[in-house]
């Protein structure tokens, strides 16, 4: 007794083992990641940033996530992939366990000879390779990592499409307040032809001036159809975000609303844990863990590897005959790569090849995070500064539109002057209304860039957790 419990005792400390490397996650120092993202960011800050599109105040914008959120088609194609990985994982730890399977079977001979004769058997095959070196071990570490990276891809697809809404959101009510104004100018300018064509008539001025206010109320006349276009657009491609099909337009959409307008200041600063927020960055990390824990899946196939099958069965010539003698064997089997031409070794190192460019891609997910970071940071700040600037020079425009006008109608200046300050206010009011939008834009770039749109702590779609 005391080999097989010797042999026994050894399998259960070849078991312990597994090869290949042990995967360690990188230390921020490792990865380039400066001191100030490394801190725990506060609990405020990430709420902010869980549902970031509510802070934008706008029901309908709102509206729109949500729907987006549940009928979105690249969001289901990303839940797709998740069930599949999920998938993945049960077949690989499904073969820490033995396979059985069973037969049965009956017959019928015929003989002019003899008497017809019935025969009936019954059977049952089973076959466990046990995981001596690991290979199963780290099969199913790199199915949990490729789940989890699946889980955060989800998490990527979720964010970018909310950023889509809130962002075509943002330009549906910017080129509608752009369409207001142009049919705002229209309207004045045609007073100003009114006003010219009565003062030739009065022979105080040339034909010269109805035609500049011709001119000039045709070019903005123009204008009005690719702003048109351009809305159409916008809701054509909220609807495809949505999962309806183009032309299904909101009610709300139909209405012009006003420009979203953010937070006049974030309250997360720059989360310190952007690096972890950020789920592309984990999906990057946790490829780096499958890539990993598959180097030792190859390294596994270079090793010894001890299998185990037996089987029972009876046969009969009646049903109630078939407990009578039951037969069985147990077999055990050693086998060892000698020869394959160095298949295997090239698997081997083709994992390990792998396995460095995940790294690669690991860390330059993370570079990539902190530059679209600080590029938000800037452009935001810049966008503020613009619109504050473009808001001032509106107001310069506007008074020195009234002025023209109150002077032209008395005799006081030509009428280029009039359109020249009249071209400015129209200039200073489509450009302020670009500056909000832009400015709305560079924050929904900036909530992106630092990972919101999602709860890292929160489980799957399916309610689990990988």
């Amino acid at each position: 007794m005391r080999a097989p419990a010797a042999a026994l005792g050894m399998i259960a400390l070849l078991s312990g083992c597994a090869a290949g490397p042990n995967y360690r996650p990188k230390s921020p120092d490792a990865l380039g990641v400066p001191e100030h993202y490394t801190a725990p960011a506060r609990d405020e800050a990430t709420a902010e940033l869980v549902r970031w599109w509510t802070q934008f105040n706008d029901p309908a914008l709102g509206n729109l996530v949500e729907q987006a959120l549940e009928a979105n088609l690249d969001i289901a194609q990303a839940v797709a992939r998740l069930r599949q990985a999920r998938a993945a994982l049960v077949q690989s730890r499904a073969d820490f366990f033995p396979t059985i399977d069973a037969s049965a079977g009956a017959g019928r001979n015929f003989d002019d000879d003899r008497p017809d004769t019935s025969s009936y058997s019954i059977g049952a095959n089973a076959g466990w390779t046990i995981d001596l070196f690991g290979g199963t071990r780290r099969s199913v570490e790199a199915s949990k990592a490729d789940l989890q990276a699946a889980g955060y891809d989800l998490a990527s697809v979720r964010t970018a499409i909310i950023a889509e809404v809130v962002s075509n959101y943002i330009g549906l009510r910017a080129t509608q307040a752009r369409l207001g104004i142009a049919r705002d100018v229209l309207v004045t300018q045609e007073e100003n032809y009114q006003i010219a064509d009565w003062r030739v008539q009065a022979g105080l001025v040339s034909s010269l001036d109805v035609e500049q206010a011709r001119t000039q109320r045709a070019l903005t006349r123009a204008s009005i159809p690719a702003f048109e276009n351009a809305i159409a657009a916008a809701r054509n491609r909220l609807a495809v975000l949505t999962g309806l099909a183009p032309g299904v337009v909101a009610d709300e959409l139909m209405m012009t609303g006003p420009i979203p307008a953010g937070p006049g200041e974030l309250a997360v600063g720059i989360p310190a844990d952007t690096l972890r927020q950020r789920p592309d960055v984990r999906a990057a990390e946790r490829t780096l863990a499958a890539a990993t824990a598959r180097i030792g899946v190859a390294q596994a196939q270079l090793l010894p590897a001890l299998s185990i099958s037996g089987n029972v069965g009876t046969s009969a010539l009646s049903t109630g005959g078939l407990g009578d003698i039951v037969t069985g064997g147990l077999f055990a089997t050693l086998g060892q790569l000698i020869f394959d031409g160095g298949r295997r070794l090239a698997v081997v190192r083709a994992q390990r090849a792998a396995a460095e460019g995940a790294l690669a891609a690991y860390r330059q997910s993370v570079l990539l995070a902190l530059e679209d970071v600080e590029n938000g940071l800037v452009f935001l700040k810049s966008a503020g500064e613009r619109q504050a600037a473009i808001a001032d020079a509106l107001e310069s425009a506007d008074n020195a539109a009234i002025l023209a006008r109150s002077q032209y109608r008395a005799g006081l200046t030509d009428f280029q002057t009039l359109l020249d300050a009249e071209r400015q206010l129209l200039n200073a009011r489509d450009s302020l209304a670009s500056a909000k939008a832009d400015q709305a834009t560079a924050l929904v770039q900036l909530y992106l860039a630092l990972g919101g749109g999602w709860d890292p702590l929160a489980p799957l779609p399916d309610g689990r957790q990988p």
